[in-house]
């Protein structure tokens, strides 16, 4: 397959596709930048820049190679480019990825089989991004444990630029005059750059992962190969100095708050183009004592398989080895070994992989058929795991369903006159999967007609006096549904609930979850809680259950009072409207903390010791803004569910509770546990 130009572009003089030893080096700082940051987040907080500059490589180096192509034959052989491509590319990414469904199997939890299996099936066609992407958005997925491959998303948005890239250029090609050729990328580039800066700042969980806000990276390396500038010696230098400089400081600079892509992803890409565009000129550099010496070229040459295996081995390692981990964190022992383990992979993938894949002689349709018997197997493996996944599901509900009972099962094991003799005792199930899922709908819940985004679940039998309860506020609130819809069933209630994640339900000056929330995500929740505060004093219900993550949702009225003193405004007056159309409010107080105290796999990491997972009382169960309002509040209708005494005795709070593990994810409660909680919860409810 070819595409023939009608003309043959004019040919002009070109700097030879001799290997340069300062875009080796360039890959060698964007590896060790990206493996040092998963390695030591603290200490580059900012190695993702990494990523970016990989991305203006690469758009330098195919259109370099896609130019000399067509302004000295007059076409593309895309076939026969696609077909390189993939010798190059897949056979280590293919021979990673089968590794990975393999050790998953062997060494991790199965409620992480699924997750690995579709994110490697994702993977393997190279739509990973879009994946993570749409995940970025469903807040029930914001805690779920990382996948072993979800660091091919960055490899799926360069495979993504290989397909268009050639095609694009081909139809630019066909201007004869070099001018409207690079007006044309530039345009594309502008295109780009100006959507990741609008995308950042309304969408920047999903901005980080899709396609479309980092095309104008590979635009800058193309017009840099289609410029074909040389700069003079003496500014060649300092451009080179300037440009390792912006992609070092970034990667220091930089961090997990840092709004990206968007224009910040300016620096890193910019200096990266300044240090290509530096090497344009022939002759020896001024860094090429450091740059081109051997240690940073043969990081350089096996960087692509060192991308490829050193994040699934830091996710494995913790598994793998039971004392990698303290306080959450793997130990540097560890980390080293982890290092080491990469590069010595990445070299036996590099010699014995890539550089066959590379060398032997296929041709273009056997290549595609290799191509395609890989994709085969890889999704027959992940095929495989995911139904093994289905029946580990299967067993485990069994498993819920006879050990989430008795006088002595979770948090019951704590009640003093139940003499359980080992309370505190091994969880009998510490993989929580879906049966365990605080978010699962009840049975025989629907929308409730009339206002979005809430559910009734109508247990009344018809009854005109069933009572109307609701439970409102985010996840936090939602983690105790499996219990009060026990509790509802078995009261028949006409039970309704609305949660909005990460959304604090108060009339307060709202600056984010974990950080600073996107405007429009603000807008959203203070809209939300508005509306579901009239719907719900519309209702005149009998119960109001009510409960968020305060202590991790920010408020700043710019008074500099106190969070609680804030919170406390915001929340008497809502209070107040449900209390005045007849309803008892009930705030449920935070469970007490987990992965902010330990590590949230601790449970699964120490199946026979969770005593190690304890965590001092005054450490997991800090000042909760919202238990104080509600604890201080003089209206008489309003009263507070303290229940820290079924999660902690009197020096630690537990992960494992009669036999049950406390939590199912970083932050909230495992529904096997919770529903222990029922007739805590039914007795302080009904009596208050």
């Amino acid at each position: 397959m070819s595409t023939i130009l009608e003309e043959r572009a004019p040919v002009r003089p070109r700097r030879s596709s001799a290997f340069r030893t300062d875009i080796q080096s360039l890959r060698a700082v964007a590896v060790l930048a990206v493996v040092v940051n998963h390695l030591w987040p603290g200490g580059l907080t900012g190695g993702y820049v990494g990523v970016d500059v990989f991305f203006v490589i690469s758009g330098f180096l195919i259109s370099s190679h896609l130019d000399r192509e067509i302004t000295s034959t007059g076409r593309v052989r895309l076939g026969r480019f696609y077909a390189r491509r993939v010798r190059r590319l897949l056979p280590a990414a293919m021979l990673v990825l089968l590794v990975s469904i393999v050790a998953a199997y062997f060494l991790l939890p199965y409620p992480r089989w699924q997750a690995t299996a579709a994110e490697s099936f994702a993977s393997a066609l190279y739509w990973e991004n879009w994946l993570l992407a749409a995940k970025s958005v469903d807040y029930s997925a914001a805690n779920a444990a990382a996948s072993l491959v979800q660091h091919y998303w960055s490899l799926s948005v360069e495979e993504q630029f290989y397909l268009v890239w050639p095609l694009l250029l081909v139809l630019l090609f066909k201007i004869r005059q070099r001018r409207a050729q690079i007006a044309g990328i530039a345009a594309v580039g502008v295109a780009s750059l100006a959507f990741s800066v609008h995308y950042t700042q309304v969408e920047p969980n999903q901005a980080y992962f899709v396609t479309p806000v980092r095309v104008w990276e590979f635009a800058l390396g193309a017009l840099v190969a289609l410029t074909g500038v040389e700069l003079s010696k003496r500014f060649s230098g300092a451009a080179s100095a300037v440009g390792f400089a912006m992609i070092l400081g970034s990667a220091f600079a930089y961090g997990h708050g840092t709004p990206f892509p968007g224009y910040l992803a300016l620096v890193p890409t910019v200096g990266t183009a300044l240090v290509i565009a530096s090497g344009q000129r022939p002759g020896r550099q001024w860094h090429a004592p450091v740059t081109a010496s051997s240690p940073v070229q043969f990081l350089g040459g096996i960087s692509y398989s060192l991308y490829l295996w050193h994040w699934p081995l830091i996710i494995l390692a913790p598994f793998a080895f039971g004392d990698a981990l303290r306080a959450g964190r793997m130990t540097t022992p560890y980390l080293l070994v982890v290092l080491a383990v990469s590069l010595v992979l990445a070299y036996l993938s590099k010699v014995l992989v890539e550089d066959r894949g590379i060398s032997v002689r296929l041709g273009t349709g056997a290549t595609f058929a290799a191509m395609v018997a890989g994709l085969v197997v890889v999704s027959v493996a992940a095929g495989a795991l995911n139904w093994t996944y289905g029946r580990h599901v299967a067993q485990a509900e069994r498993d819920v369903a006879s050990h989430g009972t008795g006088p002595c099962a979770g948090a019951q094991a704590l009640i003093p006159s139940h003499g359980c003799p080992d309370p505190l005792g091994p969880a009998k199930v510490v993989d929580m999967g879906p049966a365990n899922e605080y978010f699962r709908q009840p049975p025989g819940c629907v929308p409730l007609e009339g206002v979005a985004d809430a559910v009734v679940c109508d247990y009344s039998g018809g009854s005109d006096t069933a009572q109307s309860v609701w439970l409102v506020g985010d996840s936090h609130a939602q983690q105790w549904q499996p219990p009060i819809a026990d509790l509802a069933r078995e009261r028949g209630w006409v039970f309704k609930y609305a949660y909005l994640g990460g959304c604090p339900f108060a009339d307060v000056d709202f600056v984010g979850y974990r950080g600073v929330a996107p405007e429009e995500t603000k807008r959203k929740c203070t809209d939300w809680t508005a509306r579901i505060t009239d719907a719900v004093a519309d209702d005149s219900p009998s119960l109001v259950l009510t409960s968020f993550f305060s202590r991790k949702e920010t408020v700043d009225d710019g008074s500099g009072r106190s969070q609680t003193e804030q919170y406390r405004d915001g929340l008497e007056p809502r209070w107040k409207r449900w209390t005045d159309a007849g309803a008892r409010v009930v705030v449920l107080g935070d469970p007490p903390l987990n992965a902010e105290v330990r590590d949230h796999q601790c449970v699964a990491l120490n199946p026979a010791d969770p005593a190690v997972c304890a965590v001092d009382r005054g450490v997991a169960q800090p000042v909760d803004p919202l238990t104080e309002v509600a604890r201080r509040s003089t209206n008489p209708g309003v009263s507070l569910v303290d229940l820290s005494d079924y999660f902690c005795d009197e020096r630690k709070c537990h992960a494992v509770v009669g036999n049950i593990a406390v939590y199912y994810d970083a932050d909230h409660l495992n529904a096997a546990f919770s529903r222990t909680l029922t007739p805590m919860l039914a007795e302080v409810i009904t009596h208050g």
